[in-house]
């Protein structure tokens, strides 16, 4: 049975940083490209960042370029995602995802973790 499970969500101030992480169980973790999408409420979900089976392919949305960094580690199968400059309009429901094919391919999902920032 494939699990994600995310931790490290919380309540921040603005400005400030959370490091999510995502532990994978039950499928052969690296052979997955893995993403963070997010979910506020009232919104639709979206893609937020996305890494390759190595971790030498990283993509981010726009709106958190340059803040926002995913990576992983394969051989404890771990995918984090360290989130600086927080903003209020961050917060949202976090989710780990794993794809086969591409970090847009949502085969696998996590149950979420719920991220808040205050202003």
């Amino acid at each position: 049975q494939v699990q994600l499970i995310e931790s490290g969500g919380g309540l921040v101030q603005a400005g400030g940083s959370l490091r999510l992480s995502c532990a994978a169980s039950g499928l052969t973790f690296s052979i997955y490209n893995m993403a963070w999408l997010r979910q506020a409420p009232g919104k639709e979900r979206e893609f937020v960042a996305g890494i390759s089976r190595g971790g030498g392919i990283t993509g981010y949305a726009d709106s958190v370029k340059g803040r926002f960094t995913i990576s992983r580690d394969n051989a404890k199968n771990l995918v984090h995602l360290q989130m600086n400059s927080l903003k209020p309009e961050d917060t949202a429901v976090y989710y780990c995802t794993a794809g086969r094919n591409t970090w847009y391919q949502y085969d696998y999902w996590g149950q979420g973790t719920q991220v808040t920032v205050s202003s």
